[in-house]
């Protein structure tokens, strides 16, 4: 399941009681929160290019329709850099090259290719863009997502979109510790190659949230869904 080892599931099961954390998905209290899914990240050429994540896109899609649907909110979670070289100096002048750095406070410019949304996105005007500037949405400082969420009685947390052990993953583990409902979409997440990919879910699910993939949150957002 989701390539996730025996022993995983296993420790998760004598963990909770059960292999998922949340049983119901109320479509109106949750929001996808798409993390990346730009140009920088997708596009040959870029150096942050995630391969893998333009398989993602047509999972990341349907997941997107799902939550409107079932009257859940869409959020894309755009990485800008501008102003990051003093603002995450730690980043830009210690851990990046100096050529990287460069093309990366250009390359991620709000307004700039890079910045763009892939073009297979199928974003809607109903939907919400937010900037960030750390790894996670959720760090203090790094953006806006919590604040909007709390503002519109949102309580879980979808997690899709690329890298699945970088922005994913932080993303997801200070949601969790905010006290959402937290969830990989395992067939919605992407990394620089499977096993990084595989071994993140099994952190995530046996410390800081639930794992499933795009048709089985489908299915319980239309399984919780009240009557009309």
């Amino acid at each position: 399941m989701y390539g996730l080892p025996r022993s995983v599931i296993d420790h998760v099961i004598a963990r909770q009681g059960r292999l998922h954390a949340f049983s119901e998905l109320h479509g109106p209290r949750c929001a996808l929160v798409v993390v990346d899914m730009q140009n920088y990240f997708l596009k040959p050429g870029f150096q942050a290019e995630v391969p893998l994540a333009r398989d993602i896109v047509a999972a990341v899609n349907a997941a997107a329709r799902a939550m409107r649907e079932h009257g859940g909110l869409v959020v894309w979670i755009m990485t800008a850099s501008d102003g990051a070289d003093s603002s995450w100096s730690i980043l830009h002048r210690g851990m990046l090259s100096e050529a990287r750095s460069e093309r990366r406070l250009a390359d991620l410019a709000e307004g700039s290719e890079g910045y763009s949304l892939w073009p297979g996105m199928q974003a809607l005007p109903q939907d919400l863009r937010i900037i960030k500037r750390r790894y996670s949405a959720f760090i203090q400082g790094s953006s806006s997502l919590e604040q909007e969420l709390r503002l519109r009685g949102i309580d879980t947390a979808l997690i899709a979109g690329t890298a699945t052990n970088v922005c994913c993953e932080s993303t997801a583990r200070d949601a969790m510790m905010l006290n959402f409902r937290t969830i990989m979409l395992a067939d919605a997440n992407a990394a620089l190659d499977n096993e990084v990919h595989v071994r993140t879910l099994a952190n995530i699910f046996t410390y800081f949230g639930d794992v499933m993939n795009v048709a089985e949150m489908s299915g319980l957002l239309a399984a919780t869904r009240q009557p009309a």
